[in-house]
C-alpha cells in the first residue's frame, strides 16, 4: 500500500478559543485565493471583511457591500487556505433585523463558502442574535469599539473611550457578547487602557485592531500593511511597500510597449 500524503489540519474554533491568554493570535484579512495561500501559512485566522468595500471596490464605507460579494470573496478565500480558520463578515444589513434573518444570511455564507465562522459588528443590542446563532451550529466572532458599520451614528472613524466615563458600555458590550457565545471579539479603535480592561474582561479572546498589545490577537487589514493604501490609519505599521513597487512595474511594461521592447511570440514559444 502506497503512503498517504500527509495533511494539513485547518485550526478549528475550540482550538482558538482556547488561546486565551496564551500564544498571541496572529490574523490578517484576505479577498483572493492567491493572498490568501501566503496568509495561510502564518495566520491563525484569515477574515473576509467587508472592507472588501472600500480596499477592492472602491467604496467609501463598508456600508454599501452587498451579501453576495461578501460569498464571492469567501469562496476564493477557502479555495486558497488549508490551515488557517476562515471567518467571513456578515455586510451590512444581512443581520440586523432579526435573529431568524442573521441565521439565514450566516446560514447561507458558511454552506456556500465552507468558511469555519461569521463575524458580527455590535455589543449588547447584537447579544440575542448571537446567541440563537451560537445555539444553531453557526460560530459568530463579535466586533465592539469602533464598529464601522455604525459610522454614521458614530459620526465618522473615531476612536472610542477618550472619555473614561463610557467605558463600562464597551466592557459590558464584551461581556455581553462572550455570555452569549461568541468566541472572540474584535476590539477596535478604542484607547489601550480600556483595550486591556475588555481583555481582562472577557474569557473570550480579544483580536485587537488600533487597540491594545495587550490583546489576545492581532488583526490588520493585508492592503493597509503591504502599503498599498496610500493613507493607512495611523496605528498600523506598514511591513511593505507594494504601491510604489507595482507602480513602477506597471510604468517599466507601458515603457517597453511603447518601445516595442516586450518578447514576441517567436521568442517566447521557440
Amino acid at each position: 500500500m502506497s503512503a498517504q500524503p500527509d495533511t494539513v489540519r485547518r485550526i478549528t474554533v475550540p482550538d482558538l478559543r482556547a488561546r486565551k491568554g496564551g500564544t498571541p493570535i496572529v490574523s490578517l484579512t484576505s479577498y483572493h485565493a492567491h493572498t490568501a495561500a501566503l496568509v495561510d501559512k502564518y495566520a491563525d485566522f484569515i477574515l473576509v471583511g467587508d472592507s472588501l468595500g472600500m480596499v477592492m471596490h472602491g467604496m467609501d464605507s463598508t456600508l454599501g457591500v452587498p451579501l453576495d460579494l461578501m460569498i464571492m470573496h469567501g469562496k476564493a478565500v477557502v479555495r486558497g487556505t488549508q490551515r488557517a480558520l476562515v471567518v467571513v463578515d456578515m455586510p451590512f444589513g444581512s443581520y440586523e433585523e432579526s435573529p431568524d434573518v442573521a441565521f439565514r444570511n450566516a446560514a447561507r455564507v458558511m454552506k456556500e463558502t465552507q468558511c469555519q465562522a461569521v463575524k458580527l459588528e455590535g455589543g449588547a443590542r447584537m447579544a440575542e442574535t448571537i446567541r440563537f446563532l451560537s445555539d444553531r451550529g453557526i460560530p459568530v466572532m463579535a466586533h465592539v469599539g469602533l464598529t464601522p458599520q455604525s459610522v454614521n451614528t458614530m459620526g465618522g472613524f473615531k476612536v472610542q473611550g477618550r472619555d473614561e466615563a463610557a467605558w463600562a458600555v464597551h466592557v459590558d458590550d464584551a461581556r455581553a457578547v462572550a455570555e452569549a457565545g461568541a468566541f472572540a471579539v474584535v476590539v477596535e479603535g478604542v484607547v489601550e487602557e480600556l483595550a486591556d480592561r475588555i481583555t481582562e474582561a472577557v474569557d473570550i479572546p480579544t483580536i485587537g485592531i488600533g487597540a491594545s498589545r495587550k490583546c489576545d490577537g492581532q488583526i490588520l487589514v493585508l492592503e493597509d500593511m503591504l502599503g498599498l493604501n496610500p493613507r493607512p490609519p495611523k496605528f498600523v505599521k506598514v511591513y511593505g511597500r507594494l504601491g510604489p513597487m507595482i507602480e513602477e512595474a506597471v510604468k517599466s511594461y507601458a515603457d517597453d510597449v511603447t518601445a516595442r521592447a516586450f518578447p514576441g511570440p517567436d521568442e517566447v514559444y521557440k
